[in-house]
């Protein structure tokens, strides 16, 4: 029985966003809940204790590549961890899975358990392929995960796709892998509604970046607007600056102005907006199980999305709405148009949509699978 659990993360802003029904839950049970993260603030700090946890912070870089930097933060990790004496350690995220294992394993905690949510971007296919330093990183992170998978007990991933793609194709030894899906919802902040119909609408929500299907998006919002100039294209996101395939200021404003596409910036309220769309697009190119599609579809929303690891997973094809080829703006305006043009089925598809979402991202669901791993 776990009496102690240390979860380690990342950011703060991911304790509250995506382990909150955990930690809860995890709480409920008596377990007491260490949730580590290496920019907790004063205010990040209360919310995690009015969860029921104990904020831990740490440091670690989370995106560097000094690996002198790297082992004496896994050493210090481990200090922090034997401290604690956790009887488990669930590390999720690619750096703290590689090196929180790795520290949890000098510590001597008997039970380790990592979840990766996702391959990330340099396991992404690109249109024009993966350049040569994107394939330099793949390689270092491979031989990470082969030192540090290996002590797990047990490897949590969202789709088959990435068991196949990590654990098989590179044959890492791991003891078991589990497919978990979504990472669950809390159904009750998503309530079903009619999906509007009249202008029909699409919304797009993610960062504006190449890899989310932000350029196909724009380019097949052109194309149908060519020939039905009253449909609404709604984009909810982020500009990354540093991201050299972010969607640029300059390209962002000509589109806004132009009328093609609203664009709100930031908004608090995403759920509203996706209540006033009729159809949601995320034209990826690859996801572990996107949180914005779950919470579309819970909403009562067809899906319009990419023939790629993890969106694939979102959509049966004709049912609940449509999957299109990869990286093509043509295939994407297409099933655009067919709605348009039948848009009798987007309220068919959307309940659809909604029953699966019910079925299998209830978080409630997701946690007691999650529970019945690390128990």
């Amino acid at each position: 029985m776990v009496k102690k659990i240390a979860l380690i993360g990342t950011l703060a802003s991911c304790v509250l966003g995506f382990r909150k029904d955990l930690i809860e839950g995890l709480v409920s049970k008596g377990v007491i809940v260490y949730a580590f993260a290496v920019d907790y603030d004063d205010v990040s700090r209360r919310k995690v204790q009015e969860l029921g946890a104990v904020p831990v912070s740490y440091s670690f870089s989370r995106s560097g590549l000094n690996p002198l930097v790297d082992i004496v933060d896994t050493l210090k990790l481990a200090k922090l961890i034997k401290s604690i004496q956790p009887d488990a350690v669930l590390c999720y995220f690619a750096k703290p899975v590689i090196f929180g294992t790795l520290a949890a394993k000098l510590a001597g905690v008997p039970r380790r358990i990592g979840m990766l949510e996702g391959l990330g971007y340099i396991f992404t296919e690109q249109p024009g392929g993966i350049g040569f330093k994107t394939k330099i990183i793949k390689s270092v992170q491979v031989l990470l995960y082969k030192i540090a998978l290996p002590k797990l007990e047990r490897l949590i991933l969202l789709n088959n796709d990435d068991r196949k793609d990590l654990i098989e194709k590179y044959k890492i030894r791991v003891r078991e892998v589990s497919i978990l899906g979504g990472i669950g919802l809390d159904l009750s902040q998503y309530k079903y509604s009619p999906p509007p119909v009249s202008p029909v609408s699409f919304i797009f929500v993610g960062r504006l970046l190449a890899e989310k299907g932000i350029h196909e998006f724009i380019a097949a919002a052109k194309l149908v607007k060519r020939e039905y100039p009253s449909t609404k294209f709604i984009v909810l996101g982020g500009v990354d600056h540093d991201n050299p395939g972010a969607l640029t200021t300059g390209a962002l404003d000509e589109v806004v102005n132009s009328g093609l596409i609203t664009y709100p910036g930031h908004v608090d309220n995403v759920v509203s907006w996706l209540k006033d769309s009729s159809v949601f697009v995320l034209p990826s190119y690859r996801e572990g199980m996107p949180r914005s599609t779950q919470e579309a579809m819970a909403i009562g929303r067809p899906v319009i999305t990419s023939d790629v690891p993890g969106c694939r997973d979102t959509v049966v094809d004709g049912v609940n709405g449509f999957i299109t080829k990869p990286w093509s703006s043509s295939d994407l305006s297409k099933k655009m148009l067919y709605f348009i043009e039948n848009s009798d089925q987007i309220s068919r598809m959307g309940y659809e949509s909604y029953k699966m979402a019910v079925s299998l991202y209830d978080a409630n669901l997701v946690n007691e699978k999650l529970y019945s791993y690390i128990e």
